[in-house]
């Protein structure tokens, strides 16, 4: 108990000290200029359907994951959505401290990139604003803080796993050799959603391949190249110095 309330305690100062995202002239692209999900992505799945069967059996597997203390512990911290909070998790698999201070060519590229493309879920939360599984289940989750402000938003696509896989995409690009480890983070940061009860699989399914397309989007972006350029010239410099 004494673990989970001081991981708990750890996400609250975390979403107190988050800074702000950057200003919409500074990203890469508008919302108008990013892959537009409702062409390319399924619809949410149908109450009737095996995909929505398949949603409710990794809600309980979600469940019976909260059981491994270290496991639930890490779907608590990956609750954050600031970049710098969420970049502090992903240096471990990254093989170095990454912040703005240290690595701010990398840190820029990662908080520009982060941010434009997490602007692709809005319209989709929107047209769907499909209810969370602890909503339509009436049960706790394993972040009860955020259980009210959350309640009422829409559930597809996931933003954090959005988030989470678009920053494993950007550090890879940067660190190549170390490419599974970060997969595999990003992939986990999704799915702490499903373990924590505010996603469902497909929101996260969803999330990955949104996210995929946002960041060859960016590729087409001259600032972007520019700054992913620098980025990996300062982590060659920053690599060569260990």
């Amino acid at each position: 108990m004494t673990r989970f309330l001081t991981a708990i305690a750890f996400v609250m100062c975390s979403m107190t000290a988050q800074a702000q995202d950057p200003a919409p002239s500074e990203l890469y692209f508008n919302k108008s200029e990013l892959p537009n999900g409702q062409v390319f992505l399924p619809a949410v799945p149908d109450s009737s359907s095996v995909k929505y069967l398949y949603d409710i059996s990794q809600y309980v597997w979600g469940k019976s994951r909260r059981q491994d203390s270290l496991r639930a512990q890490q779907a608590i911290r990956d609750v954050v959505i600031d970049v710098g909070e969420m970049a502090r998790e992903f240096s471990p698999a990254f093989g170095m401290e990454i912040s703005k201070e240290k690595t701010p060519a990398i840190f820029k590229v990662l908080n520009l990139g982060v941010v434009t493309m997490r602007l692709s879920a809005a319209k989709l939360k929107t047209t769907y604003k499909r209810k969370r599984p602890y909503v339509v289940f009436s049960e706790p989750t394993l972040i009860p803080a955020e259980e009210e402000e959350l309640r009422n938003t829409g559930s597809y696509p996931s933003g954090h796993t959005l988030r989470g896989w678009g920053m494993a995409l950007l550090l890879s690009e940067i660190n190549p050799d170390v490419q599974d480890e970060l997969f595999k983070k990003g992939y986990e940061w999704g799915e702490s959603r499903v373990i924590a009860g505010y996603h469902w699989q497909s929101d996260t399914d969803a999330s990955r391949l949104l996210a995929s397309a946002c960041y060859a989007r960016l590729h087409t972006s001259e600032a972007f190249l520019k700054d992913m350029a620098a980025a990996r010239k300062e982590f060659a410099e920053l690599k060569r110095k260990k």
